[in-house]
């Protein structure tokens, strides 16, 4: 018996096994088949996920116990859904007092390995991508009449800030009314709690009696009971129990740490890094749109859509520039014009008439959107290219290794670049590794209903610059994460790890360069705690998942 898929951490051999822990962290990520309908002699007599977030870092444990009624064997299926931003760190099985617990193969190995224990009858667990946030754990047992099976996954995440808050989403779906359910969340941040929120589909009309919140300076507590009249009774609920998920927003207070905080245990340090009250930087941006046949019908709609709100929200003294592009480039304005009313207007009525035809050359679109920024330099500016395509280039030069090359030489790391990928279509790894090559990021745009939405959601997030050319230094460490950022953008937050040398705490000093509105500005002393080493040495697990994640996104 074996299950495949989770991440193991070794964390007192951490620094020696970087380069191992690239190839964990690549895990199994494959499509599966749909889950198999749970019948009610399978009886989920316990179903509890407690999660615990301790410097923004969650840790979620999913414990499921499970009884066999029948008096035969029976196949026992154990389906979670987890965020697509987490590590699987432990998985294991007990069954009649006796445990079996992961273990972690590469991603073909692992396909490989799933298919034959399938074949076999053999247990084996794997991951697979079921949604915009969310990623499905799935695996199943043979049990004997009469007995029982506990299973029990943890997986861990970062949380990530977002225009100013902090989620947490736990997905709840045991897919049959539970007598024992539970869902408990732990907030414990240092710097206080600014606010929280308890949302999602499980947040109903009906079920926000088995809701309970309560707080402190610094700690918070989220509970979730439902009867199993409850259970069956809400929106998102049948008769065979929920299917929903909570979200759990809140935010830590900052007025005092415009320096950032640094948290510090077992050796090793997290810097957390989101000034407030800054002056906006005015940005130049370039919106380069595809416009080739295969996004005809509602892409495009949606596409219009979208860019005629972003247009609205331009700020007076920002820059802008469109570009669309099939096998043919056409430019708006040959150079990059201020968002005044009167080019608004012009700009809106352009968006209005993109139509959809012809093959695709990326290449040429994003080297003149290149062109087009750096031909109009302004002092004091931040710069932002901005990618939309839902397909391969189909035209131009299509080999894509040669289009990131050119767009990398092009670019030379002086602003970002950020692609986004409309639909399931889309070369997604593609677009993922050219952005990442030009201190960006990828988003993938789900082609759905509210499509423009998303468009206009990714756009807010790096609307407002604050910073550019931020550098991170630090004095007595060793094993850093990365430390340097083009930008930071309002509602973010950047966020730096690394060991101390020798744990040695006198020699370790902090302090963030960057360039405000044309001038420099250096921040020094950021708010510091010594943590007493806790069960999970949280501050340590920071580092970890931050590493293999930065070393996934080189590979």
């Amino acid at each position: 018996m074996f299950f495949i898929c989770g991440l193991s951490l070794t964390w007192d051999t951490m620094a020696k096994v970087t380069v191992r822990l690239t190839l964990l962290g690549v895990l199994c990520i494959c499509v599966i088949s749909a889950p198999t309908k749970k019948e009610r002699d399978v009886d989920i007599y316990s179903f509890h996920i407690n999660s615990t977030v301790t410097s923004r870092y969650a840790i979620t444990v999913i414990t499921s116990r499970v009884a066999n009624r029948l008096n035969e064997s029976k196949e026992i299926h154990f389906e979670v859904k987890i965020s697509k931003n987490a590590f699987i760190s432990k998985f294991r099985m007990t069954i009649e007092g006796k445990s079996y617990d992961g273990i972690v193969k590469e991603k073909e190995e692992a396909q490989h390995q799933y298919s034959q224990a399938v074949s076999r009858g053999e247990s084996a667990g794997i991951v697979s991508s079921v949604g915009r946030t969310l990623e499905e754990f799935k695996t199943s047992v043979t049990v004997a009449a009469f007995s029982k099976v506990t299973f029990e996954l943890t997986y861990e995440e970062l949380l990530k800030r977002r225009l100013g808050k902090y989620q947490l989403l736990i997905n709840a779906q045991p897919m049959q009314p539970v007598s024992d359910f539970k869902i408990d969340v732990y907030i414990q941040e240092s710097p206080g709690i600014a606010f929280l929120d308890v949302g999602g589909g499980l947040s109903t009309d009906e079920l926000t009696k088995a809701i309970t919140t309560s707080r402190s300076e610094r700690k918070a507590w989220v509970n979730f009971y439902p009867t199993l009249e409850q259970q069956t009774q809400c929106k998102s609920c049948s008769q065979d129990g929920l299917n929903g998920d909570l979200l759990i927003t809140y935010e830590v207070e900052r007025a005092k740490y415009n320096s950032g905080e640094v948290r510090i245990e077992n050796g090793y340090f997290v810097h957390y890094f989101a000034p407030m009250n800054i002056q906006r930087i005015p940005k130049n941006v370039v919106f380069i749109i595809d416009r080739s046949g295969s996004m005809h019908g509602r892409k495009i709609h949606q596409t219009r859509l979208a860019m005629l709100k972003i247009l609205e929200d331009l700020a007076g003294d920002d820059y802008f520039g469109l570009i669309t592009f099939d096998r043919y480039i056409d430019v708006w304005k040959p150079e990059l014009l201020q968002a005044t009313e009167s080019n608004l207007k012009t700009a809106k009525a352009f968006v209005k008439e993109i139509q959809d035809r012809g093959a695709t050359d990326i290449n040429a679109a994003v080297l003149k959107g290149v062109e087009l920024i750096n031909s109009h330099p302004r002092e004091g500016t931040a710069s932002i290219l901005i990618l939309l395509t839902d397909g391969d280039p189909t035209s131009g030069v299509t080999n894509i290794e040669r289009i990131q090359a050119n767009v990398k030489s092009a670019i030379k790391g002086k602003f970002p670049l950020y692609c986004l990928g409309f639909g399931f279509d889309v070369n997604f790894n593609f677009l993922e590794k050219m952005a990442l090559e030009n201190n960006g990021a990828a988003r993938r745009i789900y082609e759905d209903s509210d499509a423009d939405l998303q468009l206009q959601g990714f756009y807010v997030e790096v609307a407002t610059p604050l910073l550019t050319h931020v550098q991170m230094n630090y004095t007595g460490v060793e094993s850093l994460t990365q430390a340097s950022f083009s930008q930071y953008y309002n509602g973010s937050e950047i966020v730096v790890a690394g060991q101390i040398t020798d744990n040695n705490l006198e020699t370790f000093q902090a302090e963030v360069i960057a360039v405000s509105t044309g001038h420099n500005v250096t921040y020094k002393d950021p708010s510091a705690e010594a943590l007493e080493p806790e069960k999970y040495f949280t501050v340590q697990r920071i580092w970890a998942y931050i590493s293999v994640k930065q070393l996934l996104e080189k590979e």
